[in-house]
């Protein structure tokens, strides 16, 4: 009776340390969406709530941490135990720096908006689509993660190659506004800050998708290409 106590309580810890996880990628989430929605439409008020909510993004990780932490030294996890705590650790690492991406992005719509560029930037359609592909790959990672669905993940490492293209294609506008008017050179710069913190947004929710891979697989495929993950996948 004494093992099978000792065994549910166990696996309550696992199931909260999962949950407090998905807690944290909602936030994440959130801070995402908001920061992409500032930069946009220019509104400093919600550049603002993404910089201030990026503590308490930071606090949930330290917190996570430790019981991440605390459950090696008691349990000493074995097996696919183990696997759910390396995966999870690494989670929450490129969680915290998805949070870390949305606020470049919040504090470069306020130099944006301090600056008051002396010409008028063109929209650039591209910076909402990529914006748009990050933030649905990470809401599509933490679905994978909390039901660990491998067939999920794999399909969020293909679409990384399409943020990918997405950022090449505003440098290429960006570089064409520099060239055509030296004044948005300023302007181009910053924008350039927002691309490459979305595409990193991408990367960071892929690497979340082949955590998941290896958590319910026990796959290592953070190095292979998407063909090559779906066939680990089928052969597994």
């Amino acid at each position: 009776m004494a093992n099978e106590h000792s065994s549910k309580t166990y696996d309550q810890e696992l199931e909260s340390i999962r949950s407090r996880v998905l807690q944290m990628g909602g936030l994440v989430e959130s801070q995402v969406k908001l920061a992409i929605d500032c930069f946009e439409a220019g509104s400093m008020a919600d550049a603002d709530r993404v910089i201030g909510s990026d503590r308490r993004v930071n606090e949930l990780e330290l917190e996570l941490d430790r019981a991440v932490n605390n459950v090696i030294a008691r349990r000493q996890p074995t097996a696919s135990d183990l696997r759910m705590i390396m995966g999870v650790a690494k989670t929450i690492t490129d969680l915290e720096r998805i949070g870390d991406e949305s606020v470049k992005i919040a504090r470069a719509a306020k130099w944006l908006n301090d600056k008051q560029v002396a010409v008028r930037m063109p929209r650039i359609p591209d910076i909402r689509a990529s914006g748009d592909i990050a933030s649905g790959m990470l809401r599509r990672s933490l679905d994978a993660f909390a039901r660990l669905d491998v067939n999920t993940a794999a399909s969020i490492i293909k679409d990384d190659a399409g943020v990918d293209e997405r950022f090449r294609a505003v440098l290429r506008q960006l570089i064409t506004f520099m060239m055509e008017d030296p004044r948005t050179i300023s302007a181009s710069i910053d924008i350039v800050w927002v691309a490459k913190a979305i595409e990193r947004i991408g990367d960071h929710a892929k690497n979340i998708a082949e955590h998941v891979i290896f958590i319910a697989a026990g796959m290592d495929v953070r190095h292979a290409t998407p063909e090559e993950v779906d066939r680990a996948i089928a052969q597994a």
